[in-house]
């Protein structure tokens, strides 16, 4: 009997989780449990870490999952590659939700940076207004980059004194976020740089298109190297390899 693990916290998740539940399919909906108030999922909902590959493969066989979809965030790399380790113990079949990175267009300003340490030393040395749109886990990089004032745009609000860096401004929101409402963003906080990470997909698009109205030069971290896997980035398809065991033969 079919029941799959779907490993969430993209936009993606989301909707792969509305094609499950409709489709009648019995899944349970993992959280990484780094957000204090994730959105709600028309699935059974878990959330936290498995503690590790061992501890993935170990709720793969009790639960008795015969199916487990990767859709985390592009740069959740220990789970992805946790996902791979269980999966491959357990002889059980993975699929990955991979949404295509962004490509540079005419007009955009990338600096592609390997880790956040090189998108922090990519930055000038005279202090600079930066929208860090790197997410709240990525910040100690930046704390060797005390003389810039940061602008970080996070899901919860940050508890007193426990941010590294000096100068910054918390801003509340979750995605997806326009072009219109990033141009604003950038625009009130006179905002000079950008650094962001190679998310892909169109949720959190608009800071990219943004910057490129704007001119402003972006920092841009490319994503950590994973293990090769079957992926796609169809929800259809997804679907489609859950009914069929195969993916369609135009499915990267």
């Amino acid at each position: 009997m079919t029941h799959v693990l779907l490993l969430g916290g993209t936009s993606g998740a989301s909707e792969l989780a509305q094609a499950l539940h409709q489709a009648g399919v019995r899944a349970c909906f993992s959280y990484a449990g780094v957000t204090q108030q994730p959105l709600a999922q028309p699935l059974p909902t878990r959330s936290g870490g498995f503690g590790g590959p061992q501890g993935l493969a170990a709720f793969i066989r009790t639960q008795g999952i015969s199916h487990v979809l990767d859709a985390t965030h592009p740069f959740a790399a220990q789970m992805s590659r946790n996902a791979c380790a269980a999966c491959e113990a357990t002889g059980t079949p993975l699929l990955a939700l991979e949404r295509a990175p962004w490509q540079a267009q005419p007009g955009d300003r990338w600096t592609d940076v390997a880790s956040m340490a090189d998108a922090a030393s990519a930055l000038p040395e005279a202090p600079s207004r930066v929208f860090l749109a790197v997410g709240r886990k990525q910040l100690d990089a930046f704390a060797a980059c005390p003389q810039h004032h940061y602008l970080l745009r996070l899901v919860d609000a940050p508890q007193a004194g426990s941010l590294p860096l000096p100068r910054h401004m918390v801003v509340l929101g979750r995605g997806p976020f326009s072009m219109a409402d990033d141009l604003a963003l950038l625009q009130q906080h006179g905002i000079a740089w950008l650094v962001a990470k190679n998310a892909g997909g169109s949720a959190t698009q608009g800071k990219i298109d943004a910057a490129r109205a704007l001119g402003l030069p972006v920092v841009m971290v490319q994503r950590p190297a994973l293990p090769l896997r079957p992926r796609t980035d169809s929800v259809a398809a997804v679907m489609h390899w859950l009914r069929h065991g195969a993916l369609p033969s135009t499915s990267p």
